[in-house]
């Protein structure tokens, strides 16, 4: 299968808010994606992004779904994605309504990837329990894969209850991808989502709470333990593999060693490919992302 990539809309660049961080910006983007052949944009989610981490390589986001309806709407077939959507800060049936909304409107264009979360002070600016992350992850897929059925929802979660919620009009369930490189988070990708979205903590996993995936060979280790645990537990369905390759695929190295690493990968079984390019501005940024589909990006 040949890896499907997906192109950031860079709206965490606030020092050029004209450039990127605008509807026009976020439209001329997503079309260029679109016409390149990227196959989605994708943006994160920070809601309460705490001064010490931005002060020390954090950085600013849009509301993940607000971002995303700007580019849908500027768009007909590129997909939306979450990468990664932080269930936990929301309440479960806020965040199902959210996703509704964008994918009906978007005509069921979504994909979720989510995860856990790992800034603590963000989790306590929010008012959530940063230690019960995994519990509250696994109440919000629970209530988002019960009320896209169309049934009436009763549900007893740590902090909320609901006795019948009714979700109307029903779109298609996106796909389901669970980020994170940790134990937890592929028995959780594995056990009960449609993908898994490692990313390359590129030396920094003891501050992003997760396990260190800086190299190809380290992304294999942990697909063949994935894939282990999927055959422990009688999974036969593929899994999408989404990886955030950072500095794996970036313009400082050669054409021909980002083939070589691009096929190495396909090798060892990821599907999808997040990508980045720099730039000063949006024409630089663009130029970037369009020379990469090009060279790239199979036609």
């Amino acid at each position: 299968m040949t890896i499907s990539y997906s192109l950031e809309l860079p709206t965490q660049r606030i020092e050029a808010v004209a450039e990127f961080v605008s509807a026009a910006a976020i439209a001329d983007i997503a079309q260029v994606a679109e016409a390149s052949g990227f196959a989605a944009v994708h943006v994160t989610d920070h809601p309460a992004p705490d001064a010490k981490w931005l002060d020390h390589g954090g950085h600013h986001a849009l509301e993940p779904f607000v971002a995303l309806s700007f580019a849908a709407a500027a768009t007909t077939d590129v997909r939306l994605l979450t990468n990664v959507y932080i269930a936990a800060y929301r309440n479960p049936f806020l965040g199902a309504k959210s996703i509704q909304s964008l994918q009906v409107l978007s005509g069921g264009r979504l994909i979720i990837g989510t995860a856990a979360g790992y800034l603590k002070p963000e989790f306590k600016a929010l008012g959530i329990d940063f230690d019960n992350r995994g519990t509250l992850l696994d109440e919000a897929l629970d209530v988002l894969d019960k009320v896209l059925t169309g049934e009436d929802v009763a549900y007893e979660g740590t902090s909320f209850a609901a006795r019948g919620v009714r979700l109307r009009p029903l779109p298609a369930a996106p796909p389901i991808w669970v980020g994170g490189n940790s134990k937890p988070a592929v028995r959780r990708a594995v056990s009960r989502a449609q993908g898994w979205a490692p990313f390359n903590t590129f030396g920094y996993a003891t501050a992003s709470r997760t396990a260190e995936i800086s190299t190809v060979d380290e992304l294999q280790s942990a697909i063949g333990w994935a894939t282990k645990y999927a055959a422990e537990i009688g999974r036969t369905e593929p899994l999408d593999i989404c990886f955030s390759a950072g500095n794996l695929l970036d313009d400082s190295r050669s054409a021909d060693e980002r083939h070589a690493t691009i096929a190495r990968l396909e090798e060892i079984g990821v599907t999808w490919l997040t990508v980045a390019p720099t730039g000063a501005g949006r024409a630089e940024v663009i130029d970037r992302a369009h020379a990469f589909a090009e060279e790239f990006i199979a036609t």
